[in-house]
């Protein structure tokens, strides 16, 4: 089943100042089933971010439209993850967790349930500034997933990690995926980390963007982190797509 159909005809930015107006999005249409992990790649400016947040609805000025099944509540469900953990100073690790979700007996216990699944039982009460940055995005990660969300959309959430502390959450990202099936739309820079997380891969032109190509990974999950067994199939990729895929 279809959890997501997008048909972006244009996004165009208008002319502020100086700058001219920018036509960042064209014919872009893709959809993505139900349960299913799809990581968008694509060159450094070509709108990844700009796709997301129109799916989200934070960027309604677009011509097109995007066809979501609605939640129970008449409205899509949908977590968003950004690049910074984007948590609110003045409030605890579960206060901050507790303002996306609504009244209700049990949300509490969900919470903690959620903090023990990421390693972040014992900092619930601690407020944000004692947390790492690693720490940071486990919680945002909590976050997301603590609406039960239909659709998990995810903006480079572990850019700027070093690679045993981003290998640690994509292994939590999968963990927490598996236990509490949704669909993902997982923007990365990354040819090597779409590699490890998707089921398949979406390859976004430079911009005016549109799909350039739609490539699934039949690669076993249990044999990804083999390095010969990860770069033998990025460079196949490479060879076959190597336009599509720039500089990645």
């Amino acid at each position: 089943m279809t959890v997501l159909a997008v048909d972006i005809q244009e996004k165009r930015y208008p002319a502020v100042g100086r700058a001219g107006a920018n036509l960042a999005l064209k014919d872009l249409r893709f959809e993505v089933a139900r349960g299913e992990l799809v990581c968008v790649v694509g060159p450094s400016g070509c709108g990844k971010t700009t796709l997301l947040n129109i799916i989200a609805g934070l960027d309604r000025a677009f011509a097109g439209h995007l066809t979501q099944p609605p939640s129970a509540g008449g409205r899509p469900q949908i977590g968003y993850v950004f690049q910074n953990a984007r948590l609110l100073p003045w409030r605890t690790v579960l206060e901050n967790i507790e303002l996306v979700m609504p009244p209700g007996e049990g949300r509490r216990q969900r919470i903690l349930d959620l903090l023990a699944v990421t390693g972040l039982g014992d900092v619930a009460h601690v407020y944000p500034e004692r947390l790492s940055v690693g720490m940071a995005r486990r919680v945002a990660l909590a976050r997301a997933f603590a609406i039960d969300p239909h659709l998990l959309l995810l903006d480079e959430p572990f850019v700027s990690l070093d690679e045993p502390t981003a290998q640690r959450l994509r292994a939590l990202l999968v963990e927490i995926w598996r236990r509490q099936p949704t669909t993902v739309l997982f923007v990365t820079h990354d040819l090597r980390e779409a590699i490890l997380l998707a089921d398949r891969i979406l390859v976004l032109s430079p911009p005016p963007a549109r799909v350039a190509a739609s490539i699934p990974v039949t690669l076993p999950r249990e044999t990804r982190h083999a390095d010969a067994a990860l770069e033998a199939l990025r460079q196949r990729l490479l060879r076959e797509f190597g336009e599509s895929f720039g500089s990645l």
